[in-house]
C-alpha cells in the first residue's frame, strides 16, 4: 500500500496536535523556522548530520 508523504505527515500533525495541544504561536514558530533554516546556509550541515 502507497501512502503519499504529505498524507502521513497531516495525520502525524493532527494527532499530535489534539494529543499534546501546543500553543498556536509556539507551531507558528516552529513551522517558520524550519521553512528557513531549510532555505539558509545551514541546510547542508543539517542533512549531513541527519542523513548519518
Amino acid at each position: 500500500m502507497d501512502v503519499p508523504l504529505w498524507f502521513v505527515l497531516l495525520v502525524v500533525g493532527v494527532l499530535g496536535f489534539k494529543l499534546i495541544r501546543p500553543p498556536w504561536w509556539l507551531v507558528v514558530v516552529l513551522l517558520l523556522g524550519g521553512f528557513l533554516l531549510a532555505d539558509s546556509l545551514l541546510a547542508p550541515v543539517i542533512d549531513t548530520a541527519i542523513s548519518k
